[in-house]
């Protein structure tokens, strides 16, 4: 009876790479034929969060595979920029990967999807990624709401960051400013005054409630206030923006006089112009 070898980690359950025939099997790929996903959401990894995993793998291993898909040259990180990071800071020579056919679209998806389910995405990085979908594929609101099981006001809500200046973006990206704190200084359309505000918030540590009651006061000063925090939008018109913006793929505000109104339609490049464009012709 022929023996089976024991003792040989996780390598005796994955087949090796000319093994795998079909998709969706998992393989020990070389490091050297994986390349970083360009669409990855996450632009920086925390350091100490890099630390931990690292030990962890150096003690027990890669236990869950990253999520490939196959290039011209080898193959494309879908998801495990960490512990494809670790891998390489640990020398390793393979890693275990699950091989997937996907396209641009669905491989940002997955990687949204992931990172967002561990928690590892600021709400800056989920905005972008968000803004991404909607520019390059056209993607609207509800289906991303759909993708990343999430409400879709939650969506718009998070998208409406990247109006804040980009100095408090890069606040909300370090910790330092919280998305309750960023939602707050949204009232506020003066980035100035925006500015200013967040350096109280971090000097003082202020909460949301102790920063709401500042922007209250402020209103009364006559600072400028964003006009979704100065009035109820009607309704009606409230679903003809928001039928506007599923056709559309991108945010629509409608603003109605006694006799007159104007409907703003934004975009944000050239490609994305040339998409609406096409939309309405």
């Amino acid at each position: 009876m022929e023996k089976r070898g024991l003792g040989r980690g996780i390598s005796a359950l994955i087949p090796q790479p000319q093994e795998v025939v079909e998709q969706g099997k998992i393989a020990l790929l070389p490091l050297s034929q994986i390349k970083p996903n360009p669409l990855q959401p996450r632009e920086e990894i925390e350091p100490r969060s890099l630390d931990e995993l690292v030990q962890s793998v150096k003690e027990k291993g890669i236990i869950q595979p990253i999520l490939v898909r196959k290039s011209r040259d080898g193959y494309e990180l879908i998801a495990g920029e960490r512990r494809l990071t670790a891998a390489k800071l640990l020398n390793l020579n393979e890693i275990p990967a699950i091989i997937k056919e996907a396209t641009d679209e669905e491989s940002l998806e997955l990687a949204l999807i992931e990172n967002i389910q561990r928690k590892n995405l600021n709400p800056i990085e989920q905005a972008k990624a968000y803004q991404y979908l909607i520019n390059k594929f056209g993607i609207t609101q509800e289906r991303l709401a759909q993708v990343v099981g999430k409400a879709r006001v939650s969506i718009t809500n998070i998208l409406r960051l990247l109006k804040l200046p980009i100095e408090i973006q890069d606040e909300i990206k370090k910790g330092r400013l919280s998305f309750a704190h960023a939602r707050a200084l949204l009232e506020i359309g003066e980035p100035a005054a925006q500015k200013e505000l967040t350096a109280e918030i971090i000097a003082n540590s202020l909460s949301v409630s102790e920063l709401e009651n500042i922007i209250r006061e402020k209103k009364h000063k006559g600072i400028k206030i964003s006009k979704s925090a100065q009035a109820v939008k009607d309704p009606y018109l409230l679903a003809i923006e928001g039928q506007l913006q599923q056709s559309l793929g991108t945010k629509v505000s409608i603003d109605r006089g006694r006799k007159r109104g104007q409907i703003r339609i934004e975009f944000y490049s050239q490609e994305d112009l040339e998409r609406i464009f096409s939309k309405i012709r």
